[in-house]
């Protein structure tokens, strides 16, 4: 392909953004599609998505379907004479028709070794799970969940300090670094796509904001990565005194207690879990600033033994 390939690009949130400028330096981006803009904060006023606001800075033509399944959209598409799409984290499945109207098809960067974490929250399932490596595998898309067939993948360990933000990061680059390398490969027909795997298959659901609550049941390595895992959202919290109390940073402790049950109140504020204890090291009352444990517990007195946190019913 002798002119520069001509690029649909379609995402929303930072993590594609940085794929976006990826294909900007690989091909002509004539057209980026993305979310509407949506409500947000206290005053609801319309918020544009990262993806736009770099389109925006690039003067180039911003689409934003409300629907693109049962439409006319494919033939919008089409009249770009796209040679390919490329998708990341756009938010919706997309029907055969949209991924089938640029001339190579429609391929996507997704935060994963497929066919490990399908879904729209893989990076913070490998960290809750507790995943050594994750990565991000380029795929040919298909009407499916990511389901297609893979270009290539590229492999990132998982540090035992990471959070949902910091892989988040890492990845982000990791794929606009793995388009500038894949894409011009890909459209010279040096990728041919091969199947995913059938065994190792596992799914990444959107997250819900219940699945941070700290429940004292689950074993403390397990607390402790998904506190890193929801960081920043929806983050990690206790029901305390009928409001909620975020709870930023912890660590694994040494300590042996029942569930839920305060074991230790020097330093951190170290609780008893399903397996072992876990420590409380910052924390952030309802209303109130982020604060180490210390300075919490000066200012709260919780009693040895007792059980002042959430919902506990073993």
């Amino acid at each position: 392909m002798g002119a520069k390939p001509r690029i649909v690009f379609m995402g929303t949130p930072q993590f594609a953004a940085r794929s976006l400028e990826a294909c900007f330096d690989v091909g002509e981006v004539v057209a980026v599609v993305t979310q509407p803009d949506k409500p947000k904060g206290r005053g609801q006023a319309l918020a544009t998505s990262p993806v736009k606001d770099l389109a925006a800075a690039r003067a180039v033509a911003v689409l934003q379907p409300p629907k693109v399944k049962g439409t006319d959209f494919a033939a919008t598409l089409r009249a770009l004479a796209p040679d390919v799409a490329v998708v990341a984290a756009y938010g919706k499945i997309l029907p055969k028709d949209v991924l089938e109207a640029p001339a190579l098809g429609s391929v996507n960067v997704h935060a994963s070794l497929l066919p490990r974490w399908r879904g729209a929250a893989p990076i913070q399932r490998a960290l809750a799970a507790g995943d050594a490596v994750t990565g991000v595998t380029l795929m040919k898309m298909d009407e499916g969940l990511d389901t297609g067939p893979m270009l290539i993948r590229r492999e990132l360990p998982v540090a035992a300090h990471d959070t949902g933000a910091t892989l988040h990061d890492a990845l982000a680059q990791l794929g606009a670094d793995l388009l500038r390398d894949a894409l011009p490969r890909y459209l010279a027909g040096e990728l041919p796509p091969i199947p995913q795997p059938t065994e190792g298959v596992t799914l990444a659901p959107r997250l819900a904001k219940e699945e941070g609550e700290l429940d004292f049941l689950r074993p403390a390595v397990e607390l402790e990565r998904r506190v890193r895992a929801f960081f920043p959202w929806p983050g990690a919290y206790v029901h305390w005194n009928g409001t909620l109390l975020k709870v930023h940073r912890v660590e694994v402790g040494t300590a042996d207690g029942r569930p839920g049950q305060v074991l230790a109140v020097q330093g951190a504020l170290e609780m008893g879990t399903g397996s072992g204890s876990l420590r409380l090291l910052e924390l952030q009352p309802q209303g109130g600033r982020r604060m180490g444990a210390a300075e919490f517990l000066a200012g709260h007195r919780l009693a040895l033994g007792s059980t002042p946190f959430g919902r506990v019913t073993a």
